[in-house]
């Protein structure tokens, strides 16, 4: 359904079936939005959450980002990664996590557009 970025991707770890559906329109066509002007693949490593499995992954509880479908985290490292946080920093994107560290395949950026806990904000993991 979204450009760019397969439903297995958008879908709840927990086998839920929650997911696509979920996540956010326009969220979705700002995250499209970033994605052709990186012009490189953001493989997600993880996008919609129901609030069960949020509770199990993240100490944000049962309605942190990932819950409301404005949130993903994109697999990325590297020079990639520079090139994706300048991009996302430009287009306004309020919530931004950085993991950088140990292996280059688990590293990621947390994206998000909500406006909680005075954002705009960038934090490390």
């Amino acid at each position: 359904m979204y450009d760019f970025f397969p439903a297995h991707e958008l879908a709840c770890k927990c086998g839920c079936g929650r997911g696509e559906a979920d996540m956010d329109a326009v969220f979705m066509d700002w995250l499209i939005a970033l994605r052709r002007a990186y012009n490189q693949p953001m493989p997600l490593s993880s996008a919609f959450r129901c609030p069960a499995h949020n509770v199990r992954v993240s100490g944000t509880g049962p309605d942190g980002p990932h819950t409301t479908g404005r949130a993903v985290d994109v697999r990325v490292s590297g020079k990639r990664a520079y090139e994706l946080l300048s991009l996302a920093l430009v287009m306004g994107f309020r919530g931004i996590g950085l993991n950088q560290r140990g292996d280059h395949a688990r590293r990621f950026i947390h994206l998000d557009d909500l406006d909680l806990f005075n954002r705009p904000w960038v934090w490390t993991y």
